[in-house]
């Protein structure tokens, strides 16, 4: 049995929007906005297992917390320059693990992100 690769970029926006429970488009409007990890040298804009557990978390503050962009571009600059990969990723842990408890019907698609 092969161990998975979290870091290979595979998952369309799409595939992670109906993991989210949310649309496409909410998502793109996030990645126009420049919140989600930079892609380089991609035609197609794929995305890791690692970098899921940013959306979930850009889509949580946007959604839930009701967060504008420039709040969350703040939030997640403190993320990358106060915390070594070990830490961000026990952060995200304890942000899952939070999602986790929130009903689906409790997230709202948000039509007009600031």
């Amino acid at each position: 049995m092969a161990l998975l690769n979290n870091e290979k970029c595979i998952l369309p926006l799409s595939s992670i929007a109906e993991l989210l429970t949310t649309k496409s488009r909410t998502l793109k409007m996030y990645e126009e906005k420049g919140l989600f990890p930079k892609k380089q040298n991609q035609t197609k804009k794929l995305y890791s297992i690692t970098d899921v557990r940013f959306i979930a978390f850009v889509h949580y503050l946007a959604s839930v917390k009701k967060i504008n962009a420039n709040g969350i571009k703040y939030i997640l600059e403190m993320l990358h320059t106060n915390m070594d990969e070990k830490n961000r990723n026990e952060f995200l842990d304890i942000v899952e693990s939070k999602l986790e408890k929130i009903s689906t019907n409790d997230v709202e698609d948000i039509d007009n992100f600031k």
